[in-house]
């Protein structure tokens, strides 16, 4: 696993990503699927007309709003799963910390395209994220429940800025619009089991059609500033985490909440 994990921070370092084929059993897969189905029917009729007018994805998966207590029991002990931890820990060594939870699907409306976007730029304008992209450290894995198209990325692009195409096209500048292809965009297919491991603020776009149904969990550096964005109520109380087979990931979160909360009182 030591020899696995070297590889993968020596691609992540390098491209910005890396992909485990076949990381997860059908069973393991089988399991996760039920309980993201649960929640993504009933965040569906709960949000009827943004789902089939705009929404793409889904957020705070984890939370208590749409599933009981077992089935978020069963999204932590995934989360923080041997295999999971592994991966995190090739990029990120010490303390990383859980940050939230996504779903992506396709789009009802047939007017949307993927388009391409590093995820700081919804937080900071052009020359913040010119500086987030060298100072912070987000990481999404990305768990596919049925087979799809995937995702495209920029290689390199999570230690680097756009270059001129990539700029007006994920910007919109210039006549450019952000679903049009980039050249050196990178395609990954993925299948039920395999896990793509990737850099929330390299360029990059996911790819609709097939089942799409993809269960991402984000963890963050805890040098990085990302506690705000952390919701309470998708991290698991006190008294579920004795039942949380490997909660160094969440008691992390914890820490540096209630750390954050202390210099507030002060």
């Amino acid at each position: 696993m030591v020899d696995n994990q070297n590889q993968w921070q020596s691609n992540y370092e390098e491209k910005g990503y890396f992909v485990i084929r076949n990381y997860f059993t059908q069973t393991e897969i089988s399991k996760l699927r039920k309980v993201i189905l649960k929640f993504h029917e009933s965040w569906k009729q709960d949000n009827e007309e943004f789902y089939h007018d705009d929404a793409f994805n889904s957020s705070l998966i984890t939370g208590s709003q749409y599933l009981k207590t077992d089935d978020r029991l069963a999204l932590f002990n995934f989360i923080s799963s041997a295999k999971m931890m592994n991966a995190v820990e090739s990029v990120i060594a010490t303390n990383p910390a859980f940050m939230n939870t996504q779903l992506f699907f396709n789009p009802v409306n047939p007017q949307q395209k993927d388009f391409w976007h590093r995820d700081c730029q919804y937080d900071h304008d052009v020359d913040i994220q010119k500086v987030v992209i060298h100072e912070t450290q987000v990481v999404h894995l990305r768990v596919p429940l049925f087979d799809e198209l995937g995702m495209e990325l920029i290689p390199g692009t999570h230690k680097r800025w756009d270059n001129e195409e990539e700029y007006d096209v994920r910007q919109e500048e210039n006549g450019r619009e952000s679903h049009e292809n980039i050249s050196g965009g990178k395609v990954i297919n993925l299948a039920a089991g395999d896990m793509l491991v990737f850099s929330a603020d390299m360029i990059h776009r996911g790819l609709y059609g097939l089942d799409r149904l993809a269960f991402d969990i984000l963890v963050f550096d805890p040098s990085g500033d990302f506690v705000d964005y952390v919701d309470d109520d998708c991290l698991p109380d006190l008294s579920m985490l004795k039942d949380i087979n490997d909660p160094r990931l969440f008691m992390n979160i914890l820490e540096l909440k209630s750390k954050a909360n202390m210099k507030l009182a002060i």
